[in-house]
């Protein structure tokens, strides 16, 4: 629809997310042929035991099929999803993981500490103490561990979290929110950001389809960010990128502190962070805005 409405341009990423045991052959090739350029597989860990954890429903030997079929359909960029922390995931468990994923031929992998969602009842157990997190320790063993194998592999770091083969892989949707441009969010729930005014869609589907039948705009609430609230978010974001943050968004001064303790370089008057940097990417977003 938006293609026959108002055009893309024919280098443009049309992106889709899927998981590995929701594919078929025939239903890749729909894709391909409706015009989807690249696709994200949610392949978290090979390892049973964490995807048992993790409520997953593929089996691990899913994904490089999934990945085949992708290939064949014709996709041009494929890209795993990785998650570690997992509780009970050992660090051999994820080197396991991160190898298999390497064995399928990505063009971009990203690798992301488990988050715990509040409300669900995986956030009840530990919360209880049944279910016991990693310690900082362990995950900066397993940060290392996927950085190491990626960067031997090809695949370098663009983002903390993510690496691609070469810079026509990264994901580039991500990177319009990574640097605050401008992007425009269409359907139940979408977010949007123009100019520096974002607003956000009605989450459930009938009212967001109620609200287009009255003539309304499904947008249910915007705000207008200001220069400071702007230069905060930039600086949140644009550290964690290889292509670094530029020094004019924040106190020189802090800056050279966080470049003594060997946590960024200054690069063409950009802060890189170091791996060391990267480890620890909030406490350096602290340090940069005091």
């Amino acid at each position: 629809a938006v293609r026959g409405r108002f055009g893309l341009t024919p280098d443009a990423e049309v992106t889709t997310e899927a998981n590995p045991d929701s594919v078929t052959p025939d239903g890749l090739a729909e894709l391909r042929a409706g015009g989807f350029t690249r696709i994200s597989f949610g392949m978290q860990s090979a390892v049973p035991s964490v995807l048992a954890v993790l409520d997953r429903t593929h089996d691990p030997e899913r994904v490089p099929q999934a990945v085949a079929w992708a290939r064949e359909a014709g996709f041009e960029q494929i890209s795993l999803d990785l998650i570690y922390g997992t509780p009970g995931e050992s660090v051999t468990d994820w080197e396991t993981s991160v190898r298999a994923a390497l064995a399928c031929g990505p063009d971009h992998v990203s690798a992301y500490s488990l988050i715990v969602e509040d409300g669900t009842a995986f956030a009840r157990k530990v919360r209880t103490g049944v279910v016991p997190l990693p310690d900082e320790d362990d995950l900066a063993d397993k940060y290392e561990v996927v950085d190491d194998l990626l960067t031997a592999a090809g695949l370098g770091w663009y983002e903390v979290s993510n690496w691609s083969r070469d810079e026509a892989s990264r994901c580039r949707h991500n990177e319009l929110y990574w640097r605050s441009e401008n992007w425009l969010g269409v359907g139940p729930g979408a977010h949007a950001h123009v100019g520096g005014v974002r607003w956000w869609n009605a989450r459930h589907p009938t009212a967001y389809a109620a609200r287009l039948e009255a003539g309304e705009s499904p947008a249910l609430a915007r705000e207008v960010l200001d220069d400071q609230t702007r230069r905060v978010e930039r600086v949140l974001l644009e550290v964690r990128l290889r292509d670094g943050l530029p020094l004019e968004l924040v106190d020189r001064a802090r800056a050279d502190a966080v470049v003594a303790d060997g946590l960024a370089v200054v690069e063409a008057e950009r802060l890189v962070l170091t791996r060391r940097g990267r480890l620890l990417a909030d406490a350096v977003v602290r340090d940069l805005l005091g």
